[in-house]
């Protein structure tokens, strides 16, 4: 090899080429409307390099972000690498001791902070956080020219004062494509969260991939209904920048705003768990909403309710199913849209599209495994483990070589989601493992209780979780969020019996808001803690449960 013919991958290559190809092309519309071309986005991140590195930022340095979906968190993945440090996006939804504990585990030196989420932190001046630099970024209250009086943090520099002392030397590239590009914390759906090792290779290579499977190109225009800071927005921050392609902010997800800028602007793409999805859905039936073109919608991190799917495809989505982890640096599975379905009645196409399919070209293998590893028989029904073996795996956790040996063991990602592997090749998930409710020696996947709940059309969303039973030994319950409470739990426990085995139906219903991650993941070990106080020496299964 010599430098001729090996170049470290790096994403900070997208941009370089999209500044050269398309300089004058608006490639950020941030969220007050503003309109980024891709050399003024350019600059930006040069600037940002610069000022990290003239304030002592060496490579393998970390540098936190708390920021919306704006033009600055998304420079940010550009300009916090171009210095040699790794990128922490952290999540807008978290507590004040979370923050902290994330910045320490971290080990971050410079915040670079949104003013609007400075309350979250719960801090009244800067030397209270774990953290040498605190900066503010630009917004309604530091518009970012050096000297301007801003109301501030104290000890906290402003944006416009931070960048007055940057060098200019730009953006440079790592020498070591296997460098650290970012360090994400997985949601925390139990325990405490763990910071997940991205590499420049790994990035550049999904960039590439879900650019590719999404069908992104340089006339494509990308409506950020997805929080950029999770998995770097599923690779996305680089992966429009890949083709040249344009970025829409909305800065937090709200539907009616959503279906706003879909009608202001040309957006022929979006993601979001399927929470997104069915909220679109709700205010499109409320509008009467049909888009002027098509709109690729890609959604992950549950099993999408084929109603939803249904829902928003009549109002102009054609939706991808994919399937990842923080691990995988967001997809690694895509249900891979064949020609054939397009003629299939709408019923049996949901379906299809709900399951989570094939690997993506950038993923080298995924099996479903027995617990020796081995492959299960693709007949549809045979339940294993799903493991991912590819160059888009994670380096491992941050500072944690027990997870990291106990996640990679056997040379596999063990990913802890049972599934099955239909004939066709497609992979479809039934439930996590730590999810799978033992009734009377009987499996029940929660999985699939709630997506028949979630048919109901009062149900907004529902969760499933497990109670201990001192009859059939666990039993399933249900915890429910509803349009508009004109449902009995009855009604819903009818609804579920008369589409699944009796004995899969909750035997018990909760209405209640779901309580959830930052990245919008429900938090069942939240609801097995109140199922099981509220069940506390309350009556066994119903009769017909078994």
């Amino acid at each position: 090899m010599s430098l001729a013919n090996h170049v470290p991958l790096s994403p900070l290559t997208f941009l370089a080429r999209a500044r050269r190809a398309f300089p004058g092309k608006i490639a950020v519309v941030d969220g007050d409307g503003t309109e980024v071309s891709y050399e003024t986005l350019g600059r930006d991140c040069d600037v940002m390099a610069g000022a990290l590195r003239a304030g002592g930022i060496r490579p393998g340095d970390r540098v936190a972000v708390l920021d919306l979906n704006t033009r600055w968190l998304l420079a940010a993945h550009y300009g916090v690498p171009g210095a040699g440090a790794a990128l922490v996006a952290l999540n807008s939804r978290l507590a004040a001791p979370e923050y902290r504990d994330i910045l320490a585990h971290s080990r971050a030196r410079v915040l670079l902070l949104s003013p609007t989420l400075l309350p979250a932190l719960a801090v009244s001046s800067a030397d209270q956080l774990p953290v040498e630099t605190v900066v503010l970024l630009p917004g309604a209250q530091d518009p970012a020219e050096p000297g301007e009086q801003v109301a501030r943090l104290p000890g906290a520099w402003s944006y416009g004062e931070w960048l007055a002392r940057a060098d200019s030397r730009g953006i440079e590239l790592p020498g070591d494509e296997d460098a650290m590009i970012a360090v994400n914390y997985t949601s925390g759906t139990t325990g405490r969260p763990k910071g997940v090792v991205y590499t420049h290779r790994g990035a550049y290579l999904n960039a590439v991939s879900v650019a590719l499977e999404f069908g992104l190109s340089a006339s494509s225009w990308h409506l950020w209904t997805l929080p950029m800071f999770h998995c770097n927005g599923w690779s996305l921050t680089w992966g429009v920048t890949t083709v040249g392609a344009t970025n829409v902010c909305l800065p937090s997800f709200d539907a009616d705003r959503a279906l706003d800028l879909i009608t202001r602007h040309p957006v022929t793409h979006l993601c979001g768990a399927p929470v997104v999805l069915s909220e679109l859905a709700r205010a499109g039936r409320r509008r009467d909403f049909v888009a002027g073109r098509l709109v690729r919608a890609a959604v992950g991190g549950a099993p999408p309710a084929k109603e939803t799917i249904a829902a928003v495809q009549q109002m102009g989505f054609q939706v991808t199913h994919l399937y990842g982890l923080t691990e995988t640096y967001g997809p690694s599975l895509v249900c891979e849209y064949q020609q054939g379905w397009t003629d299939l009645p709408a019923p049996v196409l949901a379906e299809r599209l709900s399951r989570q399919g094939v690997p993506t070209v950038s993923v080298g293998d995924v099996r479903v495994a027995d617990g020796q590893l081995a492959p299960v028989p693709a007949d549809g029904r045979t339940v294993g483990e799903i493991l991912v073996r590819s160059n888009t795996v994670a380096a491992g956790y941050l500072d944690d070589e027990k997870a990291t040996a106990e996640a990679f063991r056997g040379g596999w990602f063990h990913t802890g989601d049972l599934a099955v592997m239909h004939p066709d090749g497609y992979i479809e998930l039934t439930d996590r493992s730590k999810d799978v409710i033992i009734s009377g020696g009987e499996n029940i996947a929660s999985v699939e209780v709630e997506k028949v709940l979630a048919a109901h059309p009062e149900v907004i969303e529902a969760a499933v979780v497990a109670v201990p039973d001192q009859r059939w030994g666990e039993r399933p319950v249900a915890f429910v969020t509803t349009a508009d409470g004109e449902v009995t739990e009855r009604e819903l426990t009818d609804f579920v019996r008369d589409r699944l085995a009796h004995f899969k139906a909750p035997d018990r219903v909760y209405f209640e808001a779901l309580p959830k991650t930052s990245t919008g993941k429900i938090q069942k070990h939240v609801l097995r803690a109140v199922a099981r106080e509220r069940t506390q020496g309350g009556p066994g299964a119903p009769e017909g449960a078994a």
